[in-house]
């Protein structure tokens, strides 16, 4: 009777720790998918920020990003890391001049019309990707192949690199940001385009910047996101609708928020697939984004602004 006690206790030892393994491995998984959400985020935010334009083309440039750096690697032959510079400047040439010969010349159009065109820009692309690269799914070399064993729980380098990427992404921008002329010239014309104008600052070219700095961190996002999810035409789809509902539940506007609501979204993600019936998994993180908005519409990190009539 004593011995079958102790048998008990170690099988539920053992289904403790097995449950303990499997929260540390999709903590380490929803964290990576919420880093990439996260960047795609900040890339929305900070158009928003700038322009008050919400660009829905930006899952697209997520999908140029990564195919640039595929033909760049396997087409052409060059270095990994080359191919992510090439692929990271090339769409955030992309973004300066899809402000400097589209977008501006729509500004003071309806909010509608302007998402309208974006939603159509990002088709464009869509379409461009599919006559140049087809429509087959792509593997990017890459060399973050290995994996680490940690008490059990397994430590891809491929996820491992997209949260040591996210983090360097983010301090270059929180440096540029802060310690850059341009940097501070870009903050001082979010918070007043006519002030900044007046002030001597060249609001038009600042606002190609900041497209050019949203798109190239999306492509970014695209080669950090093509070893786990493949490369196809459609990548971009998915991950702008999460990245968007991370957006507004960080608060939109809000950069830091942009970054917690995507790991937010991301987490919940992976646990509601692992713990609840099929389909949850994607419905999970808009549930949650629908309770925020009726608990704090302003999001985590956002403010409530009043109007008066």
């Amino acid at each position: 009777m004593f011995i079958l006690r102790g048998e008990g206790r170690r099988e539920t030892a053992r289904g403790r720790g097995r449950k303990l393994v499997t929260f540390f491995q999709l903590t380490l998984n929803g964290l990576a998918v919420g880093c990439i959400y996260g960047l795609v985020a900040l890339g929305f935010v900070l158009i928003y920020k700038a322009t008050e334009l919400v660009n829905f083309a930006q899952g697209d440039l997520l999908m140029l990003g990564a195919f640039v750096c595929y033909m760049a690697v396997v087409w052409w032959g060059l270095d990994y890391w080359i191919a992510f510079g090439i692929a990271v400047l090339s769409v955030a040439v992309l973004g300066a001049l899809l402000d400097a010969g589209v977008l501006r010349n729509v500004i003071g159009q309806p909010q509608f019309a302007i998402v309208m065109l974006t939603i159509g820009l990002g088709a464009m692309f869509r379409t461009f990707a599919s006559v140049t690269w087809g429509s087959e799914i792509y593997t990017l070399p890459n060399p973050f192949g290995g994996v680490w064993n940690v008490g059990g729980v397994t430590l891809s380098h491929q996820y491992l690199s997209i949260v040591f990427g996210t983090l360097v992404l983010c301090g270059l921008l929180y440096s540029f940001f802060n310690h850059t002329r341009i940097g501070v010239a870009m903050q001082a014309t979010s918070q007043n385009q006519l002030a900044a104008y007046y002030m001597g600052i060249p609001v038009k070219l600042i606002f190609s910047l900041i497209w050019a700095i949203s798109a190239g961190v999306a492509a970014a996002a695209g080669v950090l996101l093509a070893p786990v999810t493949l490369i196809d035409i459609n990548m971009g789809l998915a991950v702008a609708l999460k990245a968007f509902a991370a957006a507004v539940l960080g608060g939109f506007g809000s950069i830091p928020g942009a970054l917690v609501g995507g790991i937010i979204i991301g987490l919940i993600e992976l646990y509601a697939g692992a713990t609840l019936p099929d389909g949850f998994k994607d419905t999970a993180p808009y549930i949650v984004l629908l309770l925020m908005l009726v608990v704090r519409p302003q999001g985590l990190f956002g403010t409530m602004t009043r109007k008066k009539v």
